[in-house]
């Protein structure tokens, strides 16, 4: 009786078959490196003695300011980089950069001349105005 009580019994549940994985590629090892031969070290070119960087010849060509822009910088024939150094030290004298976006500048009266009549100019747009008073 035993044996017809087993058959009774509900068949044992059985696990869900499993998929076979996707196979991946093996991932192939390097082949392990040689040591490379030992080159003699390369020769290095022989160094230039330092020396002082020279300016370009056109920046350091003195210029002649037009007679506005002489009431700023003086009559002088000056280079365009003194005559650059001499209107920022004006603007600065005269605390003429605007105080909240410090690349404008505010251009008083005699500014507003070289700056052909503007109230305001940036600091890049003002090299542009003041090179038309070089000659």
């Amino acid at each position: 009786m035993a044996t017809a009580k087993k058959a009774a019994k509900k068949p044992a549940k059985k696990p869900a078959a499993k998929k076979p994985a996707a196979k991946k590629p093996a991932a192939k090892k390097a082949p392990a490196k040689k040591a490379a031969p030992k080159k003699a070290a390369p020769k290095k070119a022989a160094k230039k003695p330092a020396t002082k960087r020279k300016p370009n010849a056109a920046f350091m060509k003195a210029m002649t300011p037009s007679g506005a822009l002489a009431a700023v910088v003086g009559a002088m024939p000056l280079p365009r980089t003194e005559v650059t150094k001499k209107i920022w030290d004006y603007i600065k004298k005269n605390k003429l950069q605007d105080s909240i976006n410090r690349r404008l500048i505010n251009a008083d009266e005699k500014l507003k001349q070289v700056f052909g009549g503007k109230k305001q100019v940036s600091m890049f747009e003002m090299t542009k105005l003041v090179s038309n008073h070089l000659k």
